[in-house]
């Protein structure tokens, strides 16, 4: 059965590569759990109890990503980046007791291949991350998720708005909008129940390319004036549209989602050789003025089903946690 791991100390120690001298992330972080044995319903009990104002979790799979019609390969990102974060150094900019790490969902794969069985499979998985992230913002926590596909936007997104009694509004880094029709629960329609279902309610995509969005959701976006987008193409050309900033700058209850297939040369199912740089996306985190509820960053992958591999996706996701922690 599907479940979810809770971290206790040894498990966290296995991973940091200590070194005489330097005090690493690893040895400072806050844990939920006493031992192995404690609950989740008992670790989310004590999520009040501790002066960590953020709560690291991890999504590692990619049932999402292939209901899609995608390439497997984001189940890969959670452990490896998890370790890079742990073995930054502990020093005056981060020291680590800023943030708690929970652990991960440990979901188990359809029998089938089938896209139907997929999509029933992600249904599931909605219905067991959305309650752990309303038990975390319900607590004051702000958690940051590492996937895992960009379907888990939708129960994050419905388990920060039951937490917070209303509909929050999204600003997704993306080169899609992931408002493909209610057919079924795959990583390219999150936001569409998210709309649907109430818990979505003013909608920012930032970086979307011309070349892969249809038209159907062109056109909605165009239609309905709680969806903003900013293309790819008009930031390229110093073009941006100016009703895109001036609806966001009042938003105040937000969550950021980062695909990392908008930025380029990033392992993913949708890798990119045109999108953000990196840098572009660690400027935006932190420079931007508004406070998040929550951070979500999907698709990334460390290695692929076809074969692809990196040991630079681990780091990037370090680098964006590092610098949300640091700067919220």
């Amino acid at each position: 059965m599907d479940s979810f791991k809770i971290y206790a100390q040894k498990d966290i120690d296995q991973l940091i590569l200590r070194r005489e001298g330097e005090v690493k992330l690893g040895e400072k972080v806050a844990l939920c759990a006493v031992s192995e044995n404690d609950s989740l319903p008992m670790a989310l009990e004590k999520l009040t109890l501790s002066s960590a104002k953020f709560v690291l979790l991890g999504i590692p799979e990619d049932i999402g990503v292939r209901a899609n019609g995608g390439i497997a390969g984001a189940s890969s990102a959670w452990k490896t980046s998890l370790t890079a974060f742990l073995n930054i150094q502990s020093n005056r900019f981060l020291t680590g007791a800023e943030i708690m790490i929970l652990g991960h969902f440990e979901i188990n794969e359809p029998l089938a291949d089938d896209l139907t069985e997929l999509r029933n499979k992600v249904a599931q998985i909605d219905a067991l991350v959305y309650p752990v992230i309303q038990k975390i913002v319900a607590a004051g926590k702000v958690p940051i998720v590492i996937g895992g596909g960009h379907n888990n936007s939708f129960p994050i997104i419905k388990g920060t708005s039951l937490a917070l009694k209303k509909a929050i509004d999204v600003f997704n880094v993306d080169a899609h909008a992931d408002l493909r029709e209610q057919e079924g629960r795959h990583s390219g329609n999150g936001f569409t129940y998210a709309l649907s279902g109430g818990y979505l309610d003013h909608y920012f995509m930032y970086g979307l390319h011309q070349n892969y969005n249809n038209e159907a959701i062109l056109s909605r976006i165009d239609r309905d004036e709680h969806l903003h987008a900013a293309f790819f193409e008009d930031i390229l050309a110093g073009s941006e549209n100016e009703n895109f900033w001036g609806a966001w700058k009042d938003r105040t209850t937000i969550g950021l989602e980062i695909d990392l297939d908008s930025i380029q040369n990033v392992l993913s199912s949708a890798e990119t050789p045109s999108g953000f740089a990196a840098n572009d996306i660690r400027k935006l985190i932190m420079t931007t003025e508004n406070k998040f509820a929550y951070m979500h960053i999907s698709e990334g992958a460390t290695r692929m089903l076809d074969g692809r591999v990196s040991r630079l996706t681990s780091k990037l996701i370090s680098y964006l946690i590092s610098d949300f922690v640091k700067t919220q």
